[in-house]
């Protein structure tokens, strides 16, 4: 197995684990307030919130990582292989 995939598997595993702790301990009610977009306060539990602003920021780094498409595929360095 790659040795890449299994640091990337346990990392996920364990933000996934902090997750869950976060959402076991943090059931009080908060307010969320955002003014410029928001005219009033959102309440929900803290755990929800967490996991809100997680899965937005996990949606926001995937989108920022994945590829447009257009770019070479190939490896290859700068040199060229003349015989």
């Amino acid at each position: 197995m790659n040795a890449k995939l299994i640091l990337k598997t346990l990392f996920v595993i364990v933000v996934l684990f902090l997750l869950v702790l976060m959402g076991m301990n943090n059931l009080d009610p908060v307010k969320f307030k955002l003014p410029p977009l928001i005219n009033r306060a959102v309440e929900g539990k803290a755990a929800v919130m967490y996991f809100a602003f997680f899965a937005l920021g996990f949606f926001t780094g995937t989108v920022l990582t994945a590829g447009g498409g257009g770019g070479s595929k190939g490896g290859g360095g700068g040199k060229s292989s003349q015989k």
